[in-house]
Order: structure tokens, then sequence, then C-alpha cells
């Protein structure tokens, strides 16, 4: 039996895919910030710090992470394969 690695080594450009990310979670959570960190080829590490998501449980700040950037992880190619670590902040602002 022969094992073939997809997308090693010659796969999209990683940077090129952190920003597609990062524009589709602004997208849906503007003037969050926004800090993303590729960890091998189709794995990522993302922080989303962001007012939006006070008051929201868990499930549902990352239903909305992933919701944004879905149409990276789909179809037969994706870009994304896994996203490694996802951490949602809330920030809270004081008067």
């Amino acid at each position: 039996m022969v094992l073939q690695i997809a997308n090693a080594g010659d796969g999209p450009d990683p940077m090129a895919i952190v920003q597609q990310m990062r524009d589709a979670i602004a997208a849906k959570i503007p003037k969050a910030q926004i800090e993303i960190e590729p960890k091998g080829p189709g794995h990522f590490e993302i922080r989303v710090t962001s007012t939006m998501l006070e008051g929201q449980s868990r499930v549902k700040q990352h239903q909305l992470v992933y919701g944004a950037i879905w149409h990276l992880m789909s179809g037969n190619e994706p870009a994304i394969h896994a996203i490694d670590r996802l951490e949602c902040v809330t920030l809270y602002q004081f008067p």
C-alpha cells in the first residue's frame, strides 16, 4: 500500500490563506482583533478578540468564526484542512 500526502510542499501560499481568513472573519466580525498563525500545510491557529462575542456561548462564538471561513474549508481541495486551536476572547469596554 502506498501512502500519499495531499498537498505536501506544493500547496497554496499559507500567508495568502491567512489573508483570506482574516478578510472573511473581519467581514463577519467587524473591528475584531484577528491573529492567525499557520502551523503546517492547511493547519492554522486563530485568536479573535471582539466585543461582538460578549454574551455568546463558546459554541456560538466558534460557530461565528467557522461560518466566516467555511468556504475555505470545503470542496475537493480545501485551503484549510484543520483549525488546530481557536480562541475567542471578549473585549469589555468601560465608559
